[in-house]
């Protein structure tokens, strides 16, 4: 039974590897794609760097829609198809345009998969296991971005002036089969309970999870949740407005520690450090390293230590090692140095909100309104993670950005963001690690 669910799971969070390895797998075309067309750095931060991420954001916040309306398996199998298009389209791009077209469809399965796979998961767990499953999405996030800066920095120059055309377009191989994988799991038993009223497929499903008594205790527990919620709820009421806030804190500031602006950009950091752009690339893989290996770290503590300590642990971190990055650019300390703070930094990242923030998103939602929420909550982490891609070329380009002659000020600022994120956690983020979720919703919901 145990297998199953971990089986569903580990399929289910494919998507997170695709996730992964579209968002960074533009880092490795940047440059080569900046001297291709020749863009002002305006038009090449809006379109060709952030466009993914606009979709990114349409995809998160009109995902829900899909998920409750069609289901969480339909809506991952479409993710599949959208990944598929935008790697071969993108890869064979005659001009900007058509290349953000594609950007902009890939963008639309990221969006849609950190609403539906969570969720997805979330729903088929049991409350102890729940938290090391749903993080399952996020180590295959962090395996694709390993995988990405890999597959970088081995095609580069393997096809001359086009290598990154190679770079976007191996993407249709694990995109192809993953749409084949997620054929194969079922519907979530509480989308079939809820959505559909089809009890009978939910107690299937509940059958393959549990045992023929838990699961009957389950479905019953499901079912006591939809008679005490009212049909057609919407979102955005006051009874919902404390889960709201902590959808949207975790995600505001989930951005706002500079996370994406590292990943995105770290080639181009590192160049500005004084490595050659091959040697950026070689040692932008040591990021994809420790953000796997404490990846690994969160998800083995998530379930005994809990949401809200290893946001604290992650938060401390955050501002130690952002402070620094910031101290080696103002100072012109070593690549070297720069380079251990900012795998500092990923570490710290790692083990806190990547570790927590899909996993907390799917959680503190009520059953008849998770889509919504998660779509609240996933679409205020994209849109800030668009904001952040497109000014960057503002801040760091060459001749014209803000900060080109040295970066330190932008670093600065992410570190006091998570002065205000341990703030945050320590006084108004609660504990969910093993309550089931129809208890979860007692406790964060006033019902009025």
């Amino acid at each position: 039974m145990k297998s199953k669910t971990l089986y569903w799971s580990i399929t289910v969070a494919l998507a997170g590897f695709l996730f992964g390895f579209d968002t960074v797998v533009i880092s490795g075309a940047n440059q080569p794609i900046k001297e291709l067309w020749n863009t002002s750095p305006l038009f090449h931060g809006t379109f060709i760097m952030s466009m993914a991420l606009w979709g990114t954001v349409f995809g998160a916040l009109f995902g829900g829609l899909p998920c409750d309306r069609f289901g969480r398996k339909k809506t991952l199998i479409w993710i599949g198809i959208l990944y598929l298009l935008s790697a071969l389209g993108s890869a064979f791009a005659p001009d900007p345009y058509t290349f953000s077209f594609f950007r902009f469809i890939g963008g639309l399965g990221v969006g849609a998969s950190s609403v539906a796979a969570p969720i997805y998961i979330s729903e088929i767990s049991s409350a102890e296991k729940r938290g090391r499953l749903v993080a399952l999405y996020q180590f295959n996030i962090v395996f694709g971005i390993f995988i990405a800066f890999i597959s970088n920095y081995l095609l580069k120059g393997v096809g001359g002036s086009n290598d990154w055309r190679l770079m976007l377009g191996v993407e249709a191989i694990p995109a192809l089969a993953y749409s084949l994988m997620v054929l194969t799991v079922p519907n979530s038993p509480r989308w079939l309970a809820l959505k559909k009223r089809n009890d009978e497929d939910a107690k299937q499903v509940l059958n393959l999870i549990y045992t023929k008594q838990k699961a009957l205790e389950k479905l019953a527990e499901i079912k006591e949740d939809l008679v005490n919620n009212l049909k057609g709820e919407r979102l955005f009421q006051k009874k919902f407005s404390r889960v709201i806030w902590l959808g949207f804190l975790i995600a505001f500031f989930n951005q706002l520690s500079g996370i994406n602006f590292v990943l995105y950009y770290a080639p181009e950091i590192l160049e500005r450090s004084g490595l050659a752009a091959k040697e950026s690339l070689f040692s932008s893989i040591s990021i994809g390293v420790v953000n796997l290996v404490f990846t690994f770290v969160g998800l083995w503590l998530i379930d005994r230590l809990g949401r809200k300590q290893l946001i604290i642990i992650g938060s401390i971190g955050y501002i130690i090692s952002l402070a620094m990055v910031g101290w080696s650019f103002y100072s012109g300390a070593s690549s070297g140095l720069l380079l251990s703070f900012i795998l500092l930094f990923i570490a710290s990242h790692a083990i806190g909100q990547g570790a927590v923030i899909w996993v907390f998103i799917s959680e503190i939602f009520p059953n008849n309104v998770r889509a919504y929420g998660q779509s609240l909550g996933t679409g205020t982490h994209w849109v800030f993670a668009a904001i952040i891609t497109l000014i960057t070329p503002l801040f760091l380009d060459n001749d014209k950005g803000i900060f080109a002659e040295n970066p330190w000020p932008i670093f600065v600022f992410f570190s006091f963001m998570m002065i205000l994120q341990l703030i945050w956690a320590l006084t108004k983020m609660p504990e969910t690690k093993g309550i089931s979720l129809e208890k979860l919703e007692k406790q964060l919901v006033k019902n009025e």
